[in-house]
């Protein structure tokens, strides 16, 4: 029975080690696509339904709450789709190591919005730009399985999230723009990556 153990501990240690060696193909371009256009929609909606965002806040980060889950939704069903066909028997483990890369960064998102909710109310302005930083390093966390191209959109999600920041320090009000117009745009860098990108020659070893 320890025999059995051991073997079976090293082919799941054999299979982790294919995983994470192998180009992760779960992602598709469309899907990527649909969520910026979820980010779009969600921001012309809160244009048109809050007036001023910065006064009901709980509308305005549900809001995002609700697209992100959508988005995430969309994802989760075409990797899973896409893993099966590409990946066959690597499938789970490479769905396990591409939530495992991202997942920390979803992870402090919503704690740091429940924490900035319950304890720092007045520097919720700061959360967009926060989000967008906490994308950027779940981006670049995927990058060693991922297109080496896709450190573009990673590096956008960085730079944009700081000018966000900035940008509301200068009146601390939330504005559907701020973080719908990053997303769209990241979101069409993503696909646009995946779209061209030319498989395993453009992942890393």
């Amino acid at each position: 029975m320890r025999d059995l153990d051991k073997a079976l501990a090293d082919i799941v240690a054999i299979r982790s080690q294919i995983a994470a060696g192998t180009a992760f193909r779960g992602y598709g371009p469309a899907t990527m696509a649909a969520t910026g256009a979820v980010a779009l929609i969600t921001a012309i909606l809160q244009f048109w339904l809050l007036g001023d965002p910065s006064s009901q806040p709980l509308g305005f980060f549900l809001g995002w709450f609700v697209a992100a889950a959508l988005s995430g939704l969309m994802i989760w069903v075409e990797m899973r789709a896409r893993s099966r066909r590409h990946h066959s028997g690597l499938a789970d483990a490479m769905i396990h190591q591409a939530v495992e890369q991202f997942l920390p960064a979803g992870v402090a998102g919503v704690l740091l919005a429940v924490v900035m909710w319950k304890f720092a109310a007045e520097t919720l302005w700061f959360l967009p730009g926060l989000w967008q930083i906490l994308v950027s390093l779940g981006i670049f966390a995927s990058v060693r399985s991922l297109p080496r191209s896709v450190a573009f959109a990673g590096a956008w999600y960085f730079i944009s999230g700081f000018a966000v920041v900035v940008h509301a320090s200068q009146t601390h009000t939330l504005s559907p723009w701020t973080m719908g117009l990053p997303f769209v745009i990241g979101q069409s860098v993503m696909a646009t990556i995946l779209y061209f990108a030319s498989g395993d020659n453009d992942v890393e070893d």
